[in-house]
């Protein structure tokens, strides 16, 4: 029963839920990658209705000591995202789940619909400067990506939830791709302003993506 894929699979066996029912780890996009298959079943209509989320619990040390020794976690136990003074993430517990139909479905059925996911996208780094490295190159494909999936011009885009760790490596790289894709390459008609939920809450490793999701729905 410890399996990491029984941990869906127990979710559906205690309702009874008959779809597609999977456990996702690509660490810390897990969340995310898991609402981005969500949909897809949901266009192909495998499902009429989504459960997609993520959870993380700190229940060892043990990683949080192999992380410490790597510099990774800031030792002072501030997350300061995009802060010329980052020293390192902040890990954090919490558990995240969005529920996800079609639109049409929706409003159908006279749901309170909170918001609207237009499109989405996954990719992966490949070679970059380290296996933890980000790759900035891939970061702008998969940005694109998601806005013509969605049929949205970067100037159309007011805000971004960003993943932003509070990292001296990571922060830099995600905010110049940032820059690349919506300020550099067209002329914006308003400034983009780029926020974190890690500053309030660190980061949810697994379930990152789902807290920074369920902020910008929360926001909007």
């Amino acid at each position: 029963g410890n399996a990491l894929s029984v941990s869906a699979n127990r979710i559906s066996y205690c309702f009874d839920l008959r779809g597609p029912s999977v456990a996702i780890d690509t660490a810390c996009s897990s969340s995310l990658v898991a609402v981005h298959q969500a949909c897809a079943s949901l266009r192909a209509r495998e499902c009429d209705r989504a459960l997609a989320g993520g959870v993380n619990a700190l229940l060892s040390p043990d990683l949080s000591i192999v992380f410490a020794g790597a510099g990774m976690l800031s030792p002072d136990g501030l997350a300061r995202t995009f802060d010329a003074s980052a020293n390192g993430y902040v890990r954090g517990e919490g558990c995240g789940l969005v529920v996800l139909k079609r639109l049409s479905d929706a409003r159908a059925g006279g749901d309170r619909v909170l918001a609207l996911i237009r499109g989405s996208a996954v990719n992966q780094d490949g070679r970059s400067n380290g296996l933890t490295a980000p790759n900035g190159l891939s970061q702008r494909a998969v940005i694109r990506a998601a806005l013509a999936e969605a049929g949205v011009e970067p100037a159309e885009v007011e805000y971004v939830e960003a993943h932003g760790t509070g990292t001296s490596l990571g922060d830099p790289v995600e905010l110049t791709a940032l820059r690349a894709v919506f300020c550099d390459e067209i002329a914006r008609p308003h400034p983009l302003v780029v926020g974190s939920v890690k500053g309030n809450i660190g980061h949810l490793e697994s379930a990152a993506g789902i807290a920074g999701l369920i902020k910008i729905v929360l926001a909007l």
